[in-house]
């Protein structure tokens, strides 16, 4: 006799009170087991996938792609009793659903992950213009397509294995329009365009481009509505200070060149940024303030005695600040690795909540597109951030002579709540002289 279980929307890190449904990864009549990916959502802090805590055939999906729904809503149900008969005809789902079976214990409804961090609710929220949800039958098993949009400067969107796919034939992503949700490309894209194939025809009512207008009107979703919420949040809180610092790397730059051709380097990819996080965590030990945080509840200042330092990172779908847990007690080769792997998931939109959680200090590099400097705004639970800018060749005087020195600038914003000027400013010349002269760091 069927055994009817509705899965629900799981809170994949503290506090998430809705995600974005991505791409359904099963279909009504699907048998799954144990653990098995289900389904991918969309977060305020990063894309993720959820396995299903049980076996059986999958009946209805109550949710299609790009919806937000919030956790604990049931966006699945499946028969995990099917008898060891084959999946049940396309009709049983909806029989089941009119049938109007008693509502799931208690443990069934639980989310995989933060139960109870808000209560369920039913609403789900399409986008905007979007259409309603067909019957359960109808639902398909992958995003419908979507209409072409405007990539220029963009990051094309597609996974892992697209991108190799897409390599492997020749395809540029950045030529394509994906046809799956959000713009996202699938491997069919890249066959199509190997092949000379035209993308399937879409309408463009669903891309939200007017052409009486000449606009395109996106949702605020996902990861760039927590970032806006975020930064609202501490540009209205935390009251701002920023100093700027203009420094002379061309040391730096002679001992990474140096330390790059040797045997303990062989195979490590040794950046500035290595470099900007090493004197980061050995500054704030000189100046913990800027390691400390404002608890406004407890109207208590909290000093941190360890750096889980963030890195600012630019993905497809936006800015994500992943961090290094325990900066502070790693090598500058361990930074370097660990810089490497964090930046190498972040772009594959493969960074999870958890490791976004619970920094103390952060570090921006706006040099790495060419810009010099900035005023950035510091992240919510943090009372620091850096940017560091791009190096260049600049004439600097030395010794009394003018020379092309490696130039480049620094620019801490911080919470004046936590750090006073002088903290901020010591903090600042200490990460100065240390990217100047990194032989300061045996003083220290």
């Amino acid at each position: 006799m069927p055994e009817y279980k509705q899965f629900p929307l799981s809170d994949t890190a503290e506090g998430l009170t809705e995600a974005d449904i991505l791409a359904w990864r099963v279909k009504p009549g699907d048998t799954v087991t144990v653990n098995q990916i289900v389904v991918e959502v969309e977060t305020a802090k990063a894309a993720v996938e959820l396995p299903i805590p049980w076996a059986g055939v999958v009946t209805e999906l109550h949710v299609e792609p790009g919806q937000t729904v919030e956790v604990g809503t049931p966006i699945l149900t499946m028969d995990v009793d099917p008898d060891g008969k084959a999946a049940p005809a396309p009709a049983a789902a909806p029989a089941a659903a009119s049938a109007e079976p008693a509502a799931p214990a208690e443990e069934e409804m639980k989310p995989l992950v933060g139960y109870g961090s808000k209560a369920a609710g039913t609403t789900r929220r399409a986008r905007k213009g979007a259409t309603p949800a067909p019957a359960p039958a109808a639902v398909a098993a992958a995003p419908a397509p979507v209409a072409e949009t405007p990539r220029g400067g963009y990051v094309p969107l597609a996974k892992p294995p697209v991108r190799k796919l897409a390599k492997d034939l020749g395809v540029d992503l950045h030529s394509l329009t994906g046809s799956a949700d959000g713009g996202v490309i699938t491997r069919d894209d890249v066959h199509r365009a190997a092949n000379g194939s035209a993308a399937p025809a879409v309408s463009t009512a669903d891309s939200g481009y007017d052409p009486a207008t000449r606009e395109r009107r996106v949702p605020i979703k996902g990861v760039r509505k927590a970032t806006a919420a975020a930064m609202v949040q501490s540009a209205y809180t935390a009251p701002h200070v920023t100093e700027f610092l203009t420094i002379d790397v061309t040391p730096m730059m002679e001992l990474r060149e140096k330390l790059k051709k040797s045997r303990e380097f062989s195979g490590v990819k040794l950046t500035p940024l290595a470099f900007a996080a090493k004197a980061v965590c050995l500054a704030a030990k000189r100046t913990p303030d800027v390691n400390a945080v404002w608890d406004d509840a407890a109207q208590e200042i909290v000093y941190k005695d360890y750096v889980h330092l963030g890195i600012a990172a630019a993905t497809p779908r936006g800015l994500v600040v992943p961090k290094i847990r325990d900066a502070d007690s790693l090598s500058l080769k361990e930074l370097a690795v660990a810089l490497t792997e964090l930046t190498d998931v972040a772009r594959e939109g493969k960074t999870t909540p958890a490791a976004m959680l619970g920094g103390t200090f952060t570090i921006t590099n706006v040099g790495v597109f060419g810009v010099d400097t900035g005023t950035p705004i510091i992240n919510p639970g943090e009372s620091a951030i850096l940017a560091v800018g791009a190096i260049r060749d600049t004439p600097w005087v030395v010794d009394g002579e003018i020379k092309v020195r490696k130039v480049m600038q620094l620019s801490l914003s911080f919470d004046h709540r936590v750090v006073d000027g002088q903290q901020g400013s010591e903090f600042l010349a200490d990460v100065g002289a240390l990217l100047a002269d990194p032989a300061v760091a045996i003083t220290y």
